[in-house]
């Protein structure tokens, strides 16, 4: 177990039950938790999953159980009920048809922290998780974008026991914008970037258009969308090779 720099009695109660405790001397969020614990991890499979009460271990044999069918990775999948609230289900969802939408497969859990991985599989990618609450989504879409296969386990939640979430919709609200561009950089920037080039284009062109018609003229505003569509592209095309270039890296690994 990774205890996060708790103050109250975690780490005492823990090894009285006999856990194996990693402690930090204070909280480095939980995204360095899970890559201590997996660095420390002994074993060929890591199960992940929050001290919060909220997932059954009851549901790690099924878990396992996909893994020793092929898989790499499974994700206990969480249903509607599952959301700690409406707002968060809502993103969730929105996450994971995007995700669904870039990796080509059905996505039904991007963000649940309850998994079992191939140690590994799962250490390649240890340099690309951040310290803070997505690690899931990353790791989640750096296993798809290597073509290690995701199974998916459906799962009962309970509600959590102890402190609320350390999450807040309002402060964590931009952050579902730099999901939404993890979620591409992790695996195809251009597939979000060139569609927003065309859309530029089209605006520009059709602009043009309506001025030479009209005015006569190719117009300033014509310029800007038509650059733009070519800056964004030009954005678009540089991450997409250093997407490549930074899984090159964990292959190296």
């Amino acid at each position: 177990m990774v205890d996060d720099g708790s103050s109250d009695d975690t780490v005492a109660i823990a090894v009285k039950f006999g856990a194996l405790v990693l402690s930090s001397p204070y909280s480095m969020g939980n995204g360095a938790a899970i890559k201590r614990g997996a660095r420390a991890a002994t074993g060929d499979v890591i199960v992940f999953m929050d001290a919060d009460g909220q997932h059954d271990p009851a549901d790690i044999p099924s878990l396992l159980a996909q893994l020793q069918a092929g898989f790499d990775m499974a994700v206990g999948a969480r249903n509607g009920a599952g959301q700690a609230s409406v707002g968060r289900g809502v993103a969730n969802a929105l996450y994971n048809r995007l995700a669904s939408w870039m990796t080509g497969h059905r996505i039904q859990d991007l963000t649940s922290g309850f998994r079992a991985v191939r140690t590994s599989r799962f250490l390649e990618f240890l340099h690309l998780l951040p310290n803070g609450f997505s690690y899931p989504t990353t790791s989640t879409m750096a296993f798809f974008r290597s073509a290690y296969p995701v199974a998916y386990v459906p799962i009962q939640v309970s509600r959590r026991v102890g402190t609320n979430s350390h999450i807040r919709p309002l402060r964590d609200g931009v952050r579902f914008l730099l999901i939404i561009f993890k979620i591409a950089t992790l695996y195809s920037p251009l597939k979000l970037f060139a569609p927003a080039a065309v859309s530029f284009a089209v605006l520009g062109l059709s602009h043009y258009a309506w001025t030479f018609a009209t005015q006569g003229r190719f117009t300033n505003m014509s310029a800007l969308l038509l650059s733009a569509s070519v800056i964004v592209f030009l954005i678009g095309l540089v991450s997409e090779q250093i997407t490549s270039l930074t899984y090159q890296r964990a292959d190296r690994l």
